[in-house]
């Protein structure tokens, strides 16, 4: 349930000719009465015999009533009230009793013997109604209608208990502007799935995915095949730009632009260019030691590993960094998970666009971001955007659900920060993020576990016991849930790589395991397989052969980071970091 209270306006019958007319694209269907101050007001939608001045009038009598210098200029209150999308059809009574509420709550129309405005309740759609009130009382006063907005928001949230309706988180003016009817009955008209405002948010997003410039900026918009305009001072300096889908026109044929600021409080040109400005200081020591782990980078194997490494470290500056930092590396993760839905192979994309979606709104809060400590995870989505589109399959497909494994863990850890701070709205889209990323994994993991699956059941006995004992004694609380899962033969042909490789297995373990959320995940088995295989720099997947015979060796270009290679021939270990 989402009240928007608009401005104040001036003239009632402006207001009521629109709210019974057609509306601008003849969205409105079947406009009538649904409540008013005195019950008896009349309904020019189904009384034949009733006009719009007919309500007019009577609405407007307080006002008129008062002395001509004394009358308010903006006299006429407005406020939609609209249903969630997942909320059951309300009836014309029930639209009634909300109308009656949020006028009590908004000071319009207090009850208990206190004078009133007048007001009237018009629906016009399935799922919202309109309320027009005009502010002086019955007894030719200013209603105490202060901050009627946050009044009616508070109402709205008991009104969603009382009738079973999806409860809607409370917002904090940072959400960016939700479609309007008009908006949504064109898109219907034209055969969209989306508004045109929504397309166009998705697509200068992620245009600033990795950005650098304002070049780079503008380049990707008319890569995307967006109209592009700016706005300059006179001396030349770029000040802002909006944005148009070539075939959205109005009704006189032109394109219809969208300011950035319009889109979402986060993508006007001030706002995004904080994004790359900071980058020019000194860079934090986690993005210093993040370039010298890109050194290989390349081709979309590697820009996921890249990503799974940035997210790996930026989950411990959101669990423990101050909020300012922290929240530079919330909205870098909106980037990276825009990036990698662009980019992601067609059996991952329906749920990486949904989680990207979701998470827009988690993007951003009352928090100003401290930009430049999060270069790591903007660097990682630039990498994305470069690396083009990955394959579903081999290297790429596990690549990728290294990847989400630990975004997943990225965005949860993000869920729980904004909660913590009493960011309701953020809170539950990162959630639903943190869903479709679930979901995203369980199809990129299939293949590349199936075959680490199948390399564990070709250990010989001999080994599967040592890396037995090994997971004991590194981890004893967690040791036996895991070796029941059906992920263990994969994490026990990952702890022999890990080993031939020459790495401290019991450290490795201990420490994957130690480090964060591992009480969200479905198996703690998969879990561990990647955080083990990034943080040993392992091959993301590697095809079943004999049991036993993968061999290691030191690469000397590598000041000794191990190599993966196999009897008969060399492959890369598709390092990114």
């Amino acid at each position: 349930m989402i009240p928007s209270v608009n401005d104040s306006g001036s003239r009632t019958i402006g207001l009521l000719a629109y709210l019974y007319g057609p509306g601008k694209h003849e969205e409105h269907t079947d406009p009538h009465l649904v409540a008013s101050f005195d019950g008896m007001s009349p309904d020019p939608g189904r009384d034949p015999h009733a006009t719009l001045k007919d309500l007019q009038q009577l609405l407007d009598q307080p006002v008129m009533a008062l002395d001509k210098h004394a009358r308010p200029r903006k006299h006429v209150w407005h406020t939609s009230v609209r249903a969630d999308s997942r909320d059951r059809a309300l009836s014309d009574e029930e639209w009634a009793d909300i109308a009656r509420r949020i006028v009590a709550a908004s000071g319009i129309d207090p009850g208990e013997g206190k004078p009133g405005c007048r007001w009237a309740a018009v629906r016009h759609a399935d799922d919202h109604i309109h309320i027009v009130a005009t502010l002086v009382t019955e007894d030719g006063r200013r209603p105490d209608d202060f901050r009627s907005g946050a009044r009616a928001q508070a109402e709205a949230r008991l009104i969603e208990k009382d009738l079973g309706l999806h409860q809607v988180a409370p917002g904090d003016g940072t959400a960016a502007q939700r479609p309007t009817s008009a908006e949504r009955h064109k898109a219907q008209r034209q055969g969209r799935e989306r508004t045109a405002r929504e397309e166009l948010r998705e697509t200068v997003r992620r245009a600033v995915a990795g950005a650098d410039s304002d070049t780079e900026f503008f380049d990707r918009l008319s890569a995307a095949g967006l109209l592009v305009r700016t706005r300059t001072a006179p001396s030349g300096d770029l000040l802002g730009y909006k944005v148009a889908l070539p075939d959205d026109l109005n009704k006189d044929g032109q394109p219809v632009f969208y300011p950035g600021a319009r889109l979402a409080p986060d993508l006007s040109l001030p706002r995004i260019r904080e994004r790359w400005s900071a980058h020019t200081a000194e860079p934090p020591t986690v993005a210093d030691d993040f370039d010298a782990a890109r050194t290989g980078a390349g081709g979309p194997a590697a820009a996921r590993r890249t990503t799974a490494t940035a997210a790996w470290q930026a989950i411990t500056v959101v669990e423990e960094g101050d909020d300012v930092v922290v929240a530079a590396h919330i909205s870098a993760a909106g980037e990276v998970l825009d990036a990698l839905a662009a980019t992601s192979a067609a059996h991952t994309r329906r749920e990486l666009r949904a989680a990207a979606t979701a998470f827009e709104r988690a993007s951003r809060s009352h928090v100003r971001a401290a930009r430049g400590h999060e270069r790591a995870l903007r660097e990682a989505a630039r990498d994305l955007v470069h690396s083009g589109p990955a394959l579903g399959r081999g290297t790429d497909g596990a690549a990728t659900a290294m990847a989400i494994d630990m975004l997943f863990f990225l965005i949860t850890a993000a869920a729980h920060w904004h909660k913590s701070n009493g960011h309701a709205q953020q809170a539950e889209a990162a959630a639903r993020a943190a869903s479709h990323l679930r979901l995203a994994y369980r199809t990129a993991a299939a293949e590349p576990f199936g075959l680490l699956h199948e390399r564990g059941r070709r250990l010989s006995p001999t080994t599967l016991r040592r890396q037995t004992g090994l997971l004991r004694e590194a981890l004893p609380s967690l040791s036996e849930q895991i070796l029941t899962e059906p992920g263990w033969p994969a994490l026990a042909a990952t702890l022999e790589e890990a080993r031939r490789a020459g790495e401290d297995v019991r450290t490795l373990l201990s420490d994957a395991a130690q480090r964060r959320e591992l009480g969200t995940a479905d198996s703690l088995s998969q879990v561990l397989v990647w955080r083990l295989r990034a943080n040993a720099d392992l091959p993301a997947s590697n095809k079943p052969g004999p049991p036993d015979e993968t061999v290691y060796h030191r690469s000397p270009d590598r000041q000794g980071i191990p190599r993966a290679t196999r009897h008969g021939g060399s492959g890369s270990s598709e390092r990114a970091r």
